[in-house]
């Protein structure tokens, strides 16, 4: 590992925060160096060739010894909270252990991002857990700058996505107490400036930062903002009785949440978490945040064409990792479905028999429910299957393949489409291709469908046993094609027509996709 003086460490690189972190630290010419459990994790990010890879974990010291050897600066971005009842014990003793080997390794700062809230009231064991970790760092002696937030406004951000989830499910909401509490949210991006900019104002060195956005409102406030950005009508109920535990297990009902996080999360609520004093304003006055409309403008934007670069579940694993074939979770507001198949060919040859699908050609399985779905879509005023597609077997990026576009596409690794038949929401169908040293090929077929209100889950809750069934058969089928059971066209050739400036969205994270951004049926045609 190198030794340079300038070496910059991010834990958690995996994680929310930390996995778009580390893009803008390499994109700022700083040498980046990340601790991970795994390198199948960090194998999957698209700065992972820029970057040292240390893999360890952060109770272990000689773990942390390695990871620590000629860093300068590290930043602290790991939260066990997903770690069951005694999250906070387990926060802090890693914190512990990871202050006393910075301290050892001759770091010059750490680094750290906790969360909001007035020590002298009575936090909830999340709140407190933040600043106890804070605390636990410093005792090390090493320089720390704890900056403290609220709720993280970004597609992905934990806090954010149980919002959404409320919002985009529920019509009418019964709520305890907590939505009057007031908070100071802020966006992703914004924390992400603060977190750079701190490397350059040694002024931040030993303080405890407050950062928030320039509103501050109520959770009430949160959800019809959202509601109003994504043109819902949502009506709020308040009432005095429901509990944080009762709140807690509704929360975990109604969106893919775990229970254990949820219940932590919901007994924060009820504090007031907004910024106290101007520090924050003194050390970035260059830093103007965004209002929480603005912030939503972003989340929503970056939605709507699938962009979503890190999630709270990425933590969790990928399903590759855990050995499944088939996985269905819902994650950033998508519903996702992955199928794997281990296919006895180059990847090249799988990739001619995905990018000759559609058209004249079907869709290789079932083609008659795509025809019936296709008819359905001119009823309602779209495209259907009328338009084909451009050329038999060539493919590049916008061309459309019956009711389909080619969002994206990496010759031999990647094709990623986009539905535009009517539907309730935004669907994908992306097919990903990992060549394995034998010759053969791992490919991953997903689909994601990010439904709008209560129609968009109806839609995908009702056909998903159709879909299921069609998606498993077309995988199948194209594993036989390209095996040779029906030989793709000869003498075709890829072309890379549209590859210069590619854009590479959430959907399509590299080899083994983490849990949360990809693993999801959109809503291709069924009957």
């Amino acid at each position: 590992m190198s030794e340079s003086p300038d070496v910059i460490l991010v834990t958690g690189a995996t994680g929310y925060i930390g996995g778009r972190l580390v893009p803008r630290l390499i994109q700022e010419g700083h040498s980046v160096r990340v601790l991970v459990r795994s390198h199948t994790r960090a194998r999957s990010r698209s700065w992972s060739n820029q970057v040292e890879v240390a893999v360890g974990d952060a109770l272990n010291p000689q773990d942390l010894s390695i990871a620590l050897r000629g860093v300068e600066t590290a930043y602290y971005l790991i939260h066990s909270m997903s770690g069951g009842a005694s999250f906070g014990d387990l926060d802090v003793r890693a914190a512990r252990a990871f202050g006393s080997a910075a301290r050892e390794a001759g770091v010059q700062r750490i680094i750290y991002l906790g969360g909001l809230g007035q020590p002298a009231a009575e936090l909830s064991r999340h709140l407190r857990s933040r600043h106890e970790t804070g605390r636990a760092l410093r005792e090390s002696g090493v320089p720390v700058t704890e900056f403290r937030a609220a709720v993280i406004v970004g597609s992905g951000s934990i806090s954010f996505e149980m919002i959404r989830y409320l919002v985009e499910r529920l019509p009418v909401m019964v709520c305890p107490r907590w939505i009057y509490s007031r908070i100071q949210p802020i966006a992703v991006d914004d924390v992400l400036a603060y977190l750079v900019a701190s490397l350059e104002v040694s002024e931040s060195k030993e303080q405890i930062v407050e950062i928030g956005g320039r509103d501050v409102t109520t959770y009430r406030g949160l959800i019809l903002g959202y509601a109003n950005a994504r043109s819902l009508r949502r009506l709020l109920l308040p009432v005095p009785v429901l509990t944080p535990r009762l709140s807690s297990y509704w929360v975990h009902w109604i969106t893919p949440i775990p229970s254990g996080i949820t219940k932590a999360l919901v007994e924060g609520l009820r504090n007031d978490v907004v910024v106290t004093d101007d520090r924050v304003r003194r050390l970035f006055p260059h830093i103007e945040p965004l209002n929480y409309a603005s912030a939503l403008d972003r989340v929503i934007e970056d939605l709507d064409v699938g962009l979503i670069d890190t999630s709270w579940s990425d933590a969790a694993g990928s399903a590759a990792e855990r050995g499944q074939q088939v996985v269905l979770e819902s994650s950033q507001g998508l519903i996702i479905e992955r199928r794997s198949r281990r296919i006895s060919a180059p990847a090249g040859d799988v990739y001619r028999v995905i990018a000759g699908i559609g058209a004249a050609r079907g869709w290789y399985f079932a083609s008659w429910t795509w025809r019936i779905r296709g008819m359905l879509d001119r009823l309602l005023g779209g495209a259907g299957l009328r338009r084909g597609r451009r050329h038999p077997d060539d493919l590049r990026i916008g061309d459309a393949i019956d009711f389909w576009r080619v969002e994206d596409l990496e010759v031999d690794r990647l094709i990623r489409l986009r539905a535009e038949m009517k539907l309730p929401g935004r669907a994908w169908l992306q097919f990903r291709l990992t060549p394995a040293p034998d010759e053969s090929t791992h490919m991953e077929q997903m689909a994601a469908f990010g439904p709008k209100g209560l129609a968009g889950f109806f839609y995908w809750y009702a056909l998903y046993p159709i879909h299921a069934w069609i998606f498993d058969g077309l995988a199948t089928a194209i594993a036989k094609r390209a095996e040779g059971a029906t030989a793709p066209p000869a003498g075709f050739e890829p072309a890379t027509h549209g590859l210069e400036g590619r854009r590479s969205g959430p959907l399509s994270y590299g080899g083994s996709s983490e849990s949360g951004t990809g693993a999801g049926p959109p809503t291709p045609p069924a009957p």
